[in-house]
């Protein structure tokens, strides 16, 4: 079996600055995940998996985008296939991934964890990394706690509805064998979603239930949604999450948007106007609870979801039918910051952007909204979803460091729901150092490595632990956030 080097040691690094940065700075940095998709109660069970396939294939949307496009039949891939199956399909699409991110993620999982650093990936090398995969797995360290504390992560951030009891949170903080700090985020998506009335009222029962309250009217609505906000407060959230197209700054009165509540809530449709109304009053108070409570709130925006209808109606959401949306951003994300910010109300805020067009827009907003009380207050989220990969993260870079401030930034995160997704971690530090090292080589940056190597510590670790005000390096019985 042939065997090769190709996620060496200098991996990315373009040259021997790049190399000194990456070793002596961000390679043995902790990991602090503050967006991600992790399930609660596969941490609080410590979740094991028979074998690659399970963890490795399952819910991976980028895979199966690959998988399809290199002519695998779905039965491969979300159907009845068995897992050794969709694993083979899997290995024999890897060699036609060249050039996609999927290609060096690919690698880069099977070195770590798995510590499998011969074979590249292939139909033929399949069975052999099926067994050595598998093996790891079944080993003391193969689960995704032991996973966890491979990577030395200290503290991950899931995403959670209003309207969940989060039990396996509380369970999680109640035990001291844990390694990793687990907090819940507050992602009101749901609260929005006024575009199907018969889903909005069932799921608007669920949170009258979670609350404690009976819904009838918008004030109630309200007070349903801080209680509930309140009740992540207790259990150390300090992060809303807000998965939109856009953002929303219409015009509107209470006395208009409490109308549009009862229409809906009765089961009556909105018309467009109408429903830009209540999302915008929704994201204002949204902003307006989150500045109370002193968190940080998440705007992901451009994603325009399930294009694919037949796929939709099969296989439902998150299925790998979402692509780049072309909204318009500027105009609604600064209305929305600039009435927040007139009532001394906007709150630490991370924006992202899935549109690369949108990369110098967002460099430059972030600047426009900064207070001179919190360094770094308004940020721009690491490149995402779709740009999470060697091009777009080097095009978020490069926007922020001309528009910005770099040293500020806050850097990497997976927004994964796998836990092999922490090699992403050491991909961003990696392109980082090259970036930087490059420069420092050819004189655009001084050659002063004590210098530069703070700066990619900060980015790397501790920007994040300070932005967020997490307490990662006391007892774990004291894992919350300040």
């Amino acid at each position: 079996m042939a065997h090769t080097d190709f996620i060496t040691e200098n991996f990315l690094l373009t040259n021997r600055t790049a190399e000194r940065l990456y070793h002596d700075h961000a390679e043995h940095q902790p990991i602090i995940d503050y967006h991600c998709h992790l399930s609660p109660a596969e941490i609080a069970q410590d979740k094991r998996w028979e074998n690659i396939t399970q963890i490795w294939l399952y819910g991976d949307h980028y895979k199966w985008r690959a998988m399809r496009t290199n002519g695998v039949p779905e039965e491969f891939i979300t159907g009845p296939a068995s897992d050794r199956e969709k694993f083979q399909r899997w290995a024999a699409t890897v060699p036609k991934t060249l050039r996609n991110p999927l290609y060096h993620w690919t690698h880069m999982e099977m070195k770590k964890p798995f510590g499998i650093t011969g074979p590249l990936l292939n139909e033929r090398t399949a069975p052999e990394v099926w067994e050595r995969a598998n093996a790891y797995l079944a080993s003391p360290a193969g689960s995704c706690r032991g996973i966890m504390r491979t990577f030395d992560v200290r503290l991950v951030v899931t995403t959670d509805d209003p309207t969940d009891t989060l039990e396996h949170h509380r369970q999680i903080r109640q035990d001291a064998a844990c390694p990793t700090i687990v907090l819940p985020a507050f992602r009101p998506d749901k609260a929005m979603a006024v575009e199907d009335p018969a889903a909005f009222r069932t799921w608007t029962e669920k949170l009258a239930a979670a609350a404690g309250v009976s819904i009838s009217s918008y004030g109630d609505f309200l007070t349903a949604l801080r209680k509930r906000h309140q009740f992540f407060h207790e259990m150390g959230s300090r992060v809303s999450d807000h998965g939109l197209e856009t953002a929303y700054a219409e015009e509107y009165t209470e006395k208009e948007v409490s109308a549009i509540f009862t229409k809906v809530f009765g089961g009556a449709r909105l018309s467009p106007d109408e429903t830009l109304k209540f999302k915008s009053a929704m994201m204002y108070e949204f902003g307006v609870m989150n500045h109370e409570r002193g968190w940080v709130q998440q705007y992901h925006l451009g994603a325009l979801r399930n294009v694919n209808r037949r796929m939709f109606r099969t296989l439902g959401p998150d299925t790998g039918y979402d692509v780049i949306g072309d909204f318009e951003i500027a105009r609604p994300l600064a209305a929305l910051m600039a009435r927040l910010d007139d009532e001394d109300k906007l709150a630490r805020t991370i924006v992202y952007n899935l549109n690369p067009r949108d990369n110098d827009l967002m460099a430059a907003m972030i600047g426009a909204f900064q207070d001179g009380r919190i360094a770094g207050k308004v940020q721009y989220g690491s490149a995402w979803w779709f740009l999470d990969q060697k091009d777009g993260i080097e095009k978020q870079l490069n926007a922020l460091s001309n528009l910005g401030l770099l040293s500020r930034f806050i850097g990497m995160l997976t927004d994964s729901r796998s836990y092999l997704s922490y090699p992403r971690h050491d991909y961003f530090r990696r392109v980082l150092c090259s970036v930087l090292g490059d420069e420092m080589e050819r004189g655009l940056l001084p050659n002063d490595l004590p210098l530069v190597g703070r700066m990619v510590e900060d980015i790397s670790y501790n920007n994040v632990k300070e932005y967020f005000g997490f307490r990662v390096n006391e007892p774990r019985s004291a894992g919350a956030a300040a």
